[in-house]
Protein backbone atom coordinates (compact mmCIF):
# COMPACT_ATOMS: atom_id res chain seq x y z
CA UNK A 1 0.00 0.00 0.00
CA UNK A 2 1.44 3.64 -0.47
CA UNK A 3 -0.31 6.99 1.35
CA UNK A 4 -2.01 8.99 -0.27
CA UNK A 5 -1.38 12.14 2.38
CA UNK A 6 2.20 13.11 2.29
CA UNK A 7 4.33 10.98 5.31
CA UNK A 8 3.60 12.22 8.17
CA UNK A 9 4.86 11.75 12.39
CA UNK A 10 4.68 7.70 13.58
CA UNK A 11 1.28 6.87 14.24
CA UNK A 12 1.64 6.93 18.68
CA UNK A 13 2.86 10.70 18.17
CA UNK A 14 -0.10 10.98 14.97
CA UNK A 15 -2.74 10.04 17.21
CA UNK A 16 -1.21 12.19 20.28
CA UNK A 17 -1.02 15.36 18.49
CA UNK A 18 -4.88 14.55 16.61
CA UNK A 19 -6.10 14.51 20.20
CA UNK A 20 -4.42 17.50 21.55
CA UNK A 21 -6.04 19.18 18.39
CA UNK A 22 -9.13 18.70 18.66
CA UNK A 23 -9.74 18.54 22.36
CA UNK A 24 -7.97 22.71 21.96
CA UNK A 25 -10.02 23.07 18.75
CA UNK A 26 -13.12 22.57 20.24
CA UNK A 27 -12.32 24.36 23.38
CA UNK A 28 -12.02 27.82 21.46
CA UNK A 29 -15.53 26.65 19.16
CA UNK A 30 -17.63 25.47 22.16
CA UNK A 31 -16.20 29.37 23.62
CA UNK A 32 -17.42 30.75 20.50
CA UNK A 33 -14.67 30.97 18.33
CA UNK A 34 -14.65 30.54 14.63
CA UNK A 35 -13.09 26.86 14.37
CA UNK A 36 -16.19 25.26 13.53
CA UNK A 37 -15.69 25.29 9.80
CA UNK A 38 -12.09 24.67 9.93
CA UNK A 39 -10.99 25.87 6.98
CA UNK A 40 -7.74 27.70 8.77
CA UNK A 41 -6.27 23.86 8.72
CA UNK A 42 -6.43 21.84 5.27
CA UNK A 43 -5.24 18.69 4.48
CA UNK A 44 -5.78 15.47 6.60
CA UNK A 45 -4.34 13.86 10.10
CA UNK A 46 -6.90 10.46 9.53
CA UNK A 47 -5.82 9.90 5.60
CA UNK A 48 -6.39 6.29 4.43
CA UNK A 49 -3.85 4.14 3.10
CA UNK A 50 -4.37 3.45 -1.04
CA UNK A 51 -5.07 -0.30 -2.12
CA UNK A 52 -4.04 -1.95 -5.25
CA UNK A 53 -6.93 -3.63 -6.18
CA UNK A 54 -5.74 -6.96 -6.87
CA UNK A 55 -7.71 -9.48 -4.50
CA UNK A 56 -11.17 -10.66 -5.36
CA UNK A 57 -13.87 -9.55 -3.08
CA UNK A 58 -14.94 -12.10 0.07
CA UNK A 59 -18.69 -12.64 -0.18
CA UNK A 60 -20.19 -13.73 3.31
CA UNK A 61 -21.42 -17.42 2.89
CA UNK A 62 -25.24 -18.03 3.12
CA UNK A 63 -26.19 -19.33 6.61
CA UNK A 64 -27.44 -22.54 6.61
CA UNK A 65 -30.79 -23.10 8.38
CA UNK A 66 -33.33 -26.24 9.00
CA UNK A 67 -36.95 -25.86 9.67
CA UNK A 68 -38.01 -27.47 12.73
CA UNK A 69 -41.57 -27.67 13.95
CA UNK A 70 -42.27 -24.58 11.27
CA UNK A 71 -39.39 -22.46 12.77
CA UNK A 72 -36.61 -21.80 10.63
CA UNK A 73 -33.34 -22.74 12.94
CA UNK A 74 -29.96 -20.28 12.41
CA UNK A 75 -26.60 -21.40 14.55
CA UNK A 76 -23.62 -18.90 15.16
CA UNK A 77 -20.93 -19.03 17.01
CA UNK A 78 -18.50 -16.00 18.65
CA UNK A 79 -15.23 -17.62 18.27
CA UNK A 80 -11.43 -16.20 17.82
CA UNK A 81 -9.23 -16.91 15.00
CA UNK A 82 -6.35 -15.29 12.16
CA UNK A 83 -6.98 -13.05 9.61
CA UNK A 84 -4.70 -12.22 6.39
CA UNK A 85 -5.61 -8.84 5.67
CA UNK A 86 -1.94 -8.46 4.39
CA UNK A 87 -0.58 -11.49 2.42
CA UNK A 88 1.76 -13.80 4.53
CA UNK A 89 0.21 -11.38 7.96
CA UNK A 90 -1.53 -13.18 10.66
CA UNK A 91 -3.95 -10.96 12.42
CA UNK A 92 -5.56 -11.92 15.69
CA UNK A 93 -9.76 -11.79 15.12
CA UNK A 94 -13.03 -12.57 16.26
CA UNK A 95 -15.85 -13.81 14.33
CA UNK A 96 -18.92 -15.76 13.85
CA UNK A 97 -18.43 -19.23 12.63
CA UNK A 98 -15.03 -18.56 10.80
CA UNK A 99 -12.11 -16.11 11.81
CA UNK A 100 -13.85 -12.59 10.65
CA UNK A 101 -17.14 -11.53 9.84
CA UNK A 102 -20.18 -13.86 9.97
CA UNK A 103 -22.38 -15.55 7.42
CA UNK A 104 -25.41 -13.91 5.87
CA UNK A 105 -28.61 -15.00 7.47
CA UNK A 106 -31.99 -14.95 5.44
CA UNK A 107 -35.25 -15.07 5.91
CA UNK A 108 -38.49 -14.59 4.53
CA UNK A 109 -41.64 -12.48 6.49
CA UNK A 110 -44.34 -14.27 8.07
CA UNK A 111 -41.71 -16.89 8.72
CA UNK A 112 -40.76 -17.85 12.82
CA UNK A 113 -36.84 -17.98 13.39
CA UNK A 114 -34.28 -18.79 16.12
CA UNK A 115 -30.57 -18.26 16.16
CA UNK A 116 -28.39 -20.85 18.55
CA UNK A 117 -25.79 -18.35 20.40
CA UNK A 118 -22.97 -20.10 21.19
CA UNK A 119 -20.12 -18.00 22.80
CA UNK A 120 -16.52 -19.91 22.45
CA UNK A 121 -15.05 -16.34 23.54
CA UNK A 122 -12.70 -15.90 27.17
CA UNK A 123 -15.47 -12.97 28.04
CA UNK A 124 -19.03 -11.98 27.93
CA UNK A 125 -20.63 -11.14 24.33
CA UNK A 126 -24.08 -10.71 22.57
CA UNK A 127 -25.82 -10.15 19.33
CA UNK A 128 -28.56 -7.26 18.61
CA UNK A 129 -30.19 -7.67 15.63
CA UNK A 130 -30.10 -4.26 14.09
CA UNK A 131 -32.60 -2.96 12.50
CA UNK A 132 -35.31 -6.22 13.68
CA UNK A 133 -38.69 -5.87 15.26
CA UNK A 134 -39.06 -8.32 17.84
CA UNK A 135 -39.51 -8.84 21.83
CA UNK A 136 -37.18 -6.69 23.71
CA UNK A 137 -35.83 -10.22 25.88
CA UNK A 138 -34.92 -11.30 22.03
CA UNK A 139 -33.03 -7.98 21.01
CA UNK A 140 -29.31 -8.95 21.91
CA UNK A 141 -28.96 -5.47 24.15
CA UNK A 142 -26.72 -5.53 27.12
CA UNK A 143 -29.50 -7.28 29.40
CA UNK A 144 -28.94 -10.58 27.12
CA UNK A 145 -25.13 -11.19 27.25
CA UNK A 146 -23.79 -14.85 26.52
CA UNK A 147 -21.23 -15.85 28.94
CA UNK A 148 -17.92 -17.59 27.53
CA UNK A 149 -18.92 -21.07 27.06
CA UNK A 150 -22.60 -20.12 27.15
CA UNK A 151 -25.80 -20.25 24.15
CA UNK A 152 -28.45 -18.06 23.93
CA UNK A 153 -31.82 -19.24 21.82
CA UNK A 154 -33.84 -16.09 20.76
CA UNK A 155 -36.53 -16.77 18.70
CA UNK A 156 -39.18 -14.46 17.37
CA UNK A 157 -41.34 -13.79 13.98
CA UNK A 158 -40.39 -11.75 11.08
CA UNK A 159 -43.11 -9.15 10.81
CA UNK A 160 -41.26 -6.32 8.36
CA UNK A 161 -40.11 -5.24 4.85
CA UNK A 162 -37.81 -6.90 2.84
CA UNK A 163 -34.74 -4.83 4.22
CA UNK A 164 -30.79 -5.33 4.53
CA UNK A 165 -30.09 -5.53 7.89
CA UNK A 166 -27.53 -6.68 10.20
CA UNK A 167 -26.44 -8.48 13.83
CA UNK A 168 -23.71 -7.54 16.16
CA UNK A 169 -22.46 -7.51 19.80
CA UNK A 170 -23.80 -5.27 22.16
CA UNK A 171 -22.30 -6.20 25.56
CA UNK A 172 -22.50 -2.95 27.64
CA UNK A 173 -19.18 -1.29 27.77
CA UNK A 174 -17.39 -3.11 25.19
CA UNK A 175 -19.47 -3.06 21.73
CA UNK A 176 -17.15 -0.84 20.22
CA UNK A 177 -14.12 -3.71 21.09
CA UNK A 178 -16.54 -6.46 20.09
CA UNK A 179 -17.18 -4.76 16.99
CA UNK A 180 -14.02 -3.98 15.55
CA UNK A 181 -12.12 -7.47 16.23
CA UNK A 182 -14.78 -8.75 13.49
CA UNK A 183 -18.15 -9.89 15.15
CA UNK A 184 -20.57 -8.53 12.36
CA UNK A 185 -22.85 -9.91 9.54
CA UNK A 186 -25.94 -9.21 7.23
CA UNK A 187 -29.30 -10.45 7.57
CA UNK A 188 -31.51 -10.27 4.99
CA UNK A 189 -35.47 -10.09 4.86
CA UNK A 190 -37.50 -11.07 1.61
CA UNK A 191 -41.01 -10.25 1.53
CA UNK A 192 -43.85 -10.14 -1.18
CA UNK A 193 -42.46 -7.10 -3.25
CA UNK A 194 -38.58 -7.78 -2.70
CA UNK A 195 -39.70 -11.37 -4.93
CA UNK A 196 -41.21 -9.55 -7.40
CA UNK A 197 -39.16 -6.02 -7.84
CA UNK A 198 -36.95 -5.89 -11.21
CA UNK A 199 -33.95 -5.70 -9.37
CA UNK A 200 -30.79 -7.67 -9.30
CA UNK A 201 -31.22 -11.01 -7.02
CA UNK A 202 -29.11 -13.66 -6.97
CA UNK A 203 -26.75 -13.43 -3.78
CA UNK A 204 -23.06 -12.76 -4.17
CA UNK A 205 -23.34 -12.37 -8.36
CA UNK A 206 -25.03 -9.32 -9.12
CA UNK A 207 -26.88 -8.64 -5.76
CA UNK A 208 -23.59 -8.13 -3.47
CA UNK A 209 -22.64 -7.41 0.29
CA UNK A 210 -20.66 -4.69 0.84
CA UNK A 211 -19.46 -4.15 4.50
CA UNK A 212 -17.11 -1.29 4.51
CA UNK A 213 -14.53 -0.94 7.57
CA UNK A 214 -11.60 1.02 8.28
CA UNK A 215 -9.10 -0.14 10.87
CA UNK A 216 -5.66 0.66 12.36
CA UNK A 217 -3.04 -2.34 12.11
CA UNK A 218 0.18 -1.87 14.30
CA UNK A 219 3.71 -2.39 13.01
CA UNK A 220 3.04 -6.63 14.01
CA UNK A 221 -0.06 -6.54 11.62
CA UNK A 222 -2.45 -6.38 14.56
CA UNK A 223 -6.19 -4.53 14.85
CA UNK A 224 -5.19 -1.61 17.17
CA UNK A 225 -8.33 0.49 18.74
CA UNK A 226 -6.65 3.63 20.16
CA UNK A 227 -7.90 5.12 23.62
CA UNK A 228 -6.11 8.56 23.19
CA UNK A 229 -9.78 10.50 23.43
CA UNK A 230 -9.64 11.53 19.56
CA UNK A 231 -13.22 11.94 17.96
CA UNK A 232 -15.69 10.63 16.90
CA UNK A 233 -13.20 7.13 17.99
CA UNK A 234 -10.95 4.93 16.06
CA UNK A 235 -10.58 6.21 12.76
CA UNK A 236 -8.47 3.50 10.90
CA UNK A 237 -5.84 4.17 7.84
CA UNK A 238 -6.94 0.58 6.26
CA UNK A 239 -10.53 0.44 4.76
CA UNK A 240 -11.62 -3.49 4.05
CA UNK A 241 -14.78 -4.58 2.21
CA UNK A 242 -16.15 -7.64 3.66
CA UNK A 243 -12.79 -8.35 5.62
CA UNK A 244 -10.88 -7.89 2.34
CA UNK A 245 -8.12 -5.30 1.43
CA UNK A 246 -8.08 -3.73 -1.89
CA UNK A 247 -10.97 -5.18 -3.07
CA UNK A 248 -12.26 -6.07 -6.74
CA UNK A 249 -15.86 -7.85 -8.01
CA UNK A 250 -16.11 -9.27 -11.01
CA UNK A 251 -19.54 -8.12 -12.95
CA UNK A 252 -21.30 -10.47 -15.25
CA UNK A 253 -24.60 -8.29 -15.97
CA UNK A 254 -25.69 -4.68 -17.29
CA UNK A 255 -26.53 -3.56 -13.61
CA UNK A 256 -25.40 -5.01 -10.15
CA UNK A 257 -26.88 -4.12 -6.45
CA UNK A 258 -24.67 -3.40 -3.72
CA UNK A 259 -25.84 -4.25 -0.41
CA UNK A 260 -23.77 -1.38 1.66
CA UNK A 261 -23.14 -1.21 5.13
CA UNK A 262 -20.77 0.59 6.98
CA UNK A 263 -19.80 -1.41 9.54
CA UNK A 264 -17.06 0.67 11.09
CA UNK A 265 -17.39 2.26 14.73
CA UNK A 266 -16.86 6.06 14.24
CA UNK A 267 -15.99 6.64 10.43
CA UNK A 268 -18.76 8.08 8.10
CA UNK A 269 -18.23 7.19 4.49
CA UNK A 270 -19.55 9.31 1.85
CA UNK A 271 -20.25 6.30 -1.15
CA UNK A 272 -20.60 6.81 -4.79
CA UNK A 273 -18.70 6.36 -8.24
CA UNK A 274 -16.56 9.45 -9.74
CA UNK A 275 -17.67 8.68 -13.14
CA UNK A 276 -21.64 7.73 -12.75
CA UNK A 277 -24.61 7.53 -10.86
CA UNK A 278 -26.92 5.57 -9.30
CA UNK A 279 -29.97 4.34 -8.05
CA UNK A 280 -30.81 4.60 -4.79
CA UNK A 281 -33.53 1.72 -4.00
CA UNK A 282 -33.81 1.08 -0.19
CA UNK A 283 -32.78 2.51 3.23
CA UNK A 284 -31.68 1.08 6.12
CA UNK A 285 -35.58 -0.81 6.97
CA UNK A 286 -36.72 -1.43 3.24
CA UNK A 287 -37.69 -0.41 -0.52
CA UNK A 288 -38.24 3.22 -1.33
CA UNK A 289 -41.43 4.00 -2.51
CA UNK A 290 -39.07 4.43 -6.30
CA UNK A 291 -35.57 4.44 -7.13
CA UNK A 292 -33.95 7.91 -6.59
CA UNK A 293 -30.71 8.96 -8.86
CA UNK A 294 -28.07 10.08 -6.74
CA UNK A 295 -24.20 10.85 -6.84
CA UNK A 296 -23.39 9.47 -3.42
CA UNK A 297 -25.10 8.42 -0.49
CA UNK A 298 -23.45 9.75 3.20
CA UNK A 299 -23.40 6.64 5.32
CA UNK A 300 -22.72 6.93 9.00
CA UNK A 301 -22.06 3.70 11.32
CA UNK A 302 -24.77 1.25 11.05
CA UNK A 303 -26.50 2.56 8.33
CA UNK A 304 -27.29 1.08 5.03
CA UNK A 305 -28.22 1.48 1.62
CA UNK A 306 -28.99 -0.11 -1.33
CA UNK A 307 -27.56 1.11 -4.73
CA UNK A 308 -27.83 -0.30 -8.07
CA UNK A 309 -24.88 1.08 -10.79
CA UNK A 310 -24.96 0.00 -14.72
CA UNK A 311 -21.84 -0.96 -16.20
CA UNK A 312 -20.99 -1.33 -20.05
CA UNK A 313 -18.97 -4.43 -21.26
CA UNK A 314 -15.09 -4.42 -20.57
CA UNK A 315 -15.14 -1.72 -18.03
CA UNK A 316 -14.32 -1.08 -14.65
CA UNK A 317 -15.32 1.33 -11.92
CA UNK A 318 -14.55 2.18 -8.04
CA UNK A 319 -16.98 2.56 -5.60
CA UNK A 320 -15.08 6.06 -3.77
CA UNK A 321 -15.94 7.28 -0.46
CA UNK A 322 -15.59 11.41 -1.41
CA UNK A 323 -14.83 13.91 1.15
CA UNK A 324 -17.49 13.52 3.47
CA UNK A 325 -20.31 16.33 4.89
CA UNK A 326 -20.45 16.09 8.34
CA UNK A 327 -22.42 19.04 8.73
CA UNK A 328 -21.08 21.64 11.14
CA UNK A 329 -18.54 19.37 13.38
CA UNK A 330 -15.66 21.27 15.24
CA UNK A 331 -12.04 20.28 12.75
CA UNK A 332 -13.74 18.11 10.33
CA UNK A 333 -9.95 17.93 9.15
CA UNK A 334 -9.56 15.73 12.35
CA UNK A 335 -12.62 13.72 11.82
CA UNK A 336 -12.21 11.93 8.97
CA UNK A 337 -14.29 15.10 6.65
CA UNK A 338 -11.16 15.39 4.29
CA UNK A 339 -10.68 12.09 3.76
CA UNK A 340 -11.30 10.29 0.29
CA UNK A 341 -10.29 7.07 -1.23
CA UNK A 342 -11.54 3.95 -2.83
CA UNK A 343 -13.42 1.17 -1.68
CA UNK A 344 -14.13 -1.34 -3.90
CA UNK A 345 -12.93 -2.12 -7.82
CA UNK A 346 -15.95 -3.62 -10.24
CA UNK A 347 -14.76 -5.25 -13.01
CA UNK A 348 -17.63 -5.80 -15.97
CA UNK A 349 -16.82 -8.78 -18.47
CA UNK A 350 -16.67 -8.48 -22.26
CA UNK A 351 -20.38 -9.62 -22.57
CA UNK A 352 -22.68 -8.39 -19.91
CA UNK A 353 -26.03 -10.39 -19.24
CA UNK A 354 -29.33 -8.00 -19.53
CA UNK A 355 -30.48 -6.67 -16.42
CA UNK A 356 -33.77 -4.54 -16.74
CA UNK A 357 -33.88 -1.00 -15.05
CA UNK A 358 -35.33 -1.52 -10.75
CA UNK A 359 -38.57 -1.27 -9.98
CA UNK A 360 -40.92 -2.53 -7.86
CA UNK A 361 -44.88 -2.47 -6.64
CA UNK A 362 -45.80 -1.99 -3.33
CA UNK A 363 -46.08 -5.05 -0.84
CA UNK A 364 -49.26 -6.62 0.29
CA UNK A 365 -48.55 -5.04 3.59
CA UNK A 366 -47.69 -1.23 2.96
CA UNK A 367 -51.32 -0.55 4.61
CA UNK A 368 -50.50 -1.58 7.95
CA UNK A 369 -46.75 -1.01 7.57
CA UNK A 370 -47.05 3.02 7.07
CA UNK A 371 -46.27 5.29 9.60
CA UNK A 372 -49.21 8.61 9.36
CA UNK A 373 -48.24 12.05 11.35
CA UNK A 374 -51.45 12.11 12.37
CA UNK A 375 -51.85 9.49 14.34
CA UNK A 376 -49.12 11.05 16.61
CA UNK A 377 -50.05 11.80 20.34
CA UNK A 378 -46.77 12.08 22.52
CA UNK A 379 -43.45 14.23 20.68
CA UNK A 380 -40.35 13.43 23.29
CA UNK A 381 -37.08 15.10 22.89
CA UNK A 382 -33.77 13.63 23.13
CA UNK A 383 -30.23 16.44 23.49
CA UNK A 384 -27.33 14.79 22.57
CA UNK A 385 -24.54 16.24 24.62
CA UNK A 386 -21.00 15.51 25.69
CA UNK A 387 -21.71 11.25 26.49
CA UNK A 388 -25.01 12.38 27.70
CA UNK A 389 -28.64 12.16 26.63
CA UNK A 390 -31.15 14.47 28.18
CA UNK A 391 -28.55 15.25 30.63
CA UNK A 392 -27.79 11.24 31.83
CA UNK A 393 -25.51 8.43 30.80
CA UNK A 394 -26.48 5.34 30.60
CA UNK A 395 -27.73 3.08 33.61
CA UNK A 396 -28.96 -0.39 33.44
CA UNK A 397 -30.67 -0.27 36.02
CA UNK A 398 -32.56 2.80 35.28
CA UNK A 399 -35.80 2.89 32.33
CA UNK A 400 -35.76 6.45 31.31
CA UNK A 401 -39.01 6.17 28.90
CA UNK A 402 -42.10 4.83 29.23
CA UNK A 403 -44.13 4.00 26.01
CA UNK A 404 -47.43 2.22 25.04
CA UNK A 405 -47.57 -0.59 22.73
CA UNK A 406 -49.66 0.58 19.56
CA UNK A 407 -48.74 4.13 20.06
CA UNK A 408 -47.17 6.50 17.18
CA UNK A 409 -44.89 8.89 18.52
CA UNK A 410 -42.46 11.50 17.61
CA UNK A 411 -39.18 11.92 18.90
CA UNK A 412 -37.21 15.13 18.03
CA UNK A 413 -33.72 14.34 18.38
CA UNK A 414 -30.90 17.33 18.79
CA UNK A 415 -27.21 17.16 18.81
CA UNK A 416 -25.68 19.89 20.57
CA UNK A 417 -22.17 19.50 19.89
CA UNK A 418 -20.25 19.84 17.38
CA UNK A 419 -19.12 16.45 17.03
CA UNK A 420 -20.63 13.69 14.83
CA UNK A 421 -23.09 11.46 16.32
CA UNK A 422 -25.85 9.18 15.03
CA UNK A 423 -28.81 8.42 16.64
CA UNK A 424 -30.62 4.68 16.78
CA UNK A 425 -33.70 3.45 17.89
CA UNK A 426 -33.87 -0.65 18.27
CA UNK A 427 -36.99 -2.18 17.87
CA UNK A 428 -38.73 -0.06 14.76
CA UNK A 429 -38.17 1.43 11.70
CA UNK A 430 -39.15 4.99 11.87
CA UNK A 431 -39.53 7.81 9.05
CA UNK A 432 -37.54 11.07 9.02
CA UNK A 433 -40.20 13.76 9.19
CA UNK A 434 -37.87 16.88 8.63
CA UNK A 435 -35.04 18.09 9.02
CA UNK A 436 -34.87 21.85 11.10
CA UNK A 437 -38.24 21.95 9.71
CA UNK A 438 -37.20 20.95 6.05
CA UNK A 439 -38.36 17.98 3.97
CA UNK A 440 -35.52 15.59 4.57
CA UNK A 441 -33.14 14.76 1.68
CA UNK A 442 -33.80 11.47 -0.41
CA UNK A 443 -31.30 8.89 1.57
CA UNK A 444 -33.42 9.78 4.62
CA UNK A 445 -36.68 9.36 3.02
CA UNK A 446 -36.96 6.07 3.43
CA UNK A 447 -37.48 3.32 6.28
CA UNK A 448 -34.66 4.27 9.16
CA UNK A 449 -33.41 3.02 12.00
CA UNK A 450 -30.22 4.87 12.23
CA UNK A 451 -29.55 8.69 11.48
CA UNK A 452 -26.36 10.55 10.82
CA UNK A 453 -27.01 13.97 13.17
CA UNK A 454 -25.58 17.13 12.32
CA UNK A 455 -24.62 19.59 14.75
CA UNK A 456 -27.20 21.93 16.19
CA UNK A 457 -30.00 20.62 13.94
CA UNK A 458 -33.02 19.31 14.48
CA UNK A 459 -34.26 16.01 13.40
CA UNK A 460 -38.32 14.86 14.05
CA UNK A 461 -38.38 11.36 13.49
CA UNK A 462 -42.12 9.12 13.44
CA UNK A 463 -42.22 5.89 15.02
CA UNK A 464 -44.93 3.19 16.10
CA UNK A 465 -44.17 0.23 19.14
CA UNK A 466 -46.18 -2.46 18.06
CA UNK A 467 -46.75 -6.04 19.41
CA UNK A 468 -44.58 -6.69 21.64
CA UNK A 469 -44.88 -5.51 25.27
CA UNK A 470 -42.45 -6.10 28.32
CA UNK A 471 -42.37 -3.83 31.24
CA UNK A 472 -39.31 -4.80 32.61
CA UNK A 473 -36.65 -5.59 29.66
CA UNK A 474 -36.09 -2.52 27.95
CA UNK A 475 -34.56 -1.60 24.13
CA UNK A 476 -32.13 0.83 23.58
CA UNK A 477 -31.74 4.19 22.39
CA UNK A 478 -27.96 5.20 21.64
CA UNK A 479 -25.45 7.01 19.32
CA UNK A 480 -23.71 4.42 17.07
CA UNK A 481 -20.65 6.39 16.92
CA UNK A 482 -20.05 2.85 19.13
CA UNK A 483 -17.03 4.94 21.37
CA UNK A 484 -19.68 7.59 22.75
CA UNK A 485 -22.33 4.36 23.35
CA UNK A 486 -19.70 2.67 25.42
CA UNK A 487 -19.07 6.20 27.08
CA UNK A 488 -22.68 5.95 28.22
CA UNK A 489 -24.66 7.98 25.23
CA UNK A 490 -27.74 5.54 25.86
CA UNK A 491 -30.61 5.15 26.69
CA UNK A 492 -33.60 2.33 28.17
CA UNK A 493 -36.94 2.54 26.80
CA UNK A 494 -39.85 0.11 28.00
CA UNK A 495 -42.77 -0.78 25.94
CA UNK A 496 -46.34 -1.46 28.08
CA UNK A 497 -49.62 -2.05 27.59
CA UNK A 498 -52.61 0.46 28.45
CA UNK A 499 -52.18 1.48 31.73
CA UNK A 500 -49.72 -0.29 32.53
CA UNK A 501 -46.20 0.98 34.84
CA UNK A 502 -42.56 0.05 33.83
CA UNK A 503 -41.02 -2.76 36.42
CA UNK A 504 -37.29 -3.16 36.91
CA UNK A 505 -34.52 -4.45 34.50
CA UNK A 506 -33.38 -7.83 35.42
CA UNK A 507 -30.25 -8.35 37.78
CA UNK A 508 -31.10 -4.78 38.84
CA UNK A 509 -32.67 -3.18 42.70
CA UNK A 510 -35.16 -0.44 42.05
CA UNK A 511 -33.43 3.33 42.31
CA UNK A 512 -33.54 4.86 45.51
CA UNK A 513 -35.37 8.09 45.72
CA UNK A 514 -33.89 10.54 43.62
CA UNK A 515 -31.06 8.56 42.17
CA UNK A 516 -32.66 8.09 38.72
CA UNK A 517 -31.62 11.86 38.17
CA UNK A 518 -28.11 11.77 38.82
CA UNK A 519 -26.77 12.94 35.12
CA UNK A 520 -23.47 10.94 35.95
CA UNK A 521 -24.59 7.88 37.49
CA UNK A 522 -23.85 4.74 35.56
CA UNK A 523 -21.12 3.87 32.64
CA UNK A 524 -18.75 6.24 32.51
Amino acid sequence: MRRVAAPGPPRTRRRQGVRSLVAGAATLALAGGALAGCALVPGSVTSVDEAEFTTELAIPPLAPSKVVDGTRIFSLTAQEGVTEFRPGVETRTWGFDGSYLGPTLRAERGERVAVEVANDLDEPTSVHWHGMHLPAAMDGGPHQEVGPGATWRPTWEIDQPAATLWYHPHPHGATEKHVYRGLAGLFLLDDDASRAATLPHTYGVDDVPVIVQDKVLDDDGQLELSDDGGEPGTLGDVVMTNGTVGAYQEVTTERVRLRLLNGSTARTFQLGFADREMDLVATDGGLLDAPVRLDHVRLAPGERAEVVVQLQPGETTRLHSFEADLGGVVVPFAMGANDAFDVLELRAADQLAPSPEPAWEPSAHAAQDALHEDDAAVTRTFELDDRKINGRRMDMGRIDEVVTEGSTEIWEVRSTVPMPHSFHVHDVQLRVLSVDGDAPPPELAGPKDTVYLEPNRTYRLLMRFDDYTDPDVPYMYHCHMLLHEDEGMMGQFVVVGPGQEAGTPPGHEPPSEGAGADADQGHH
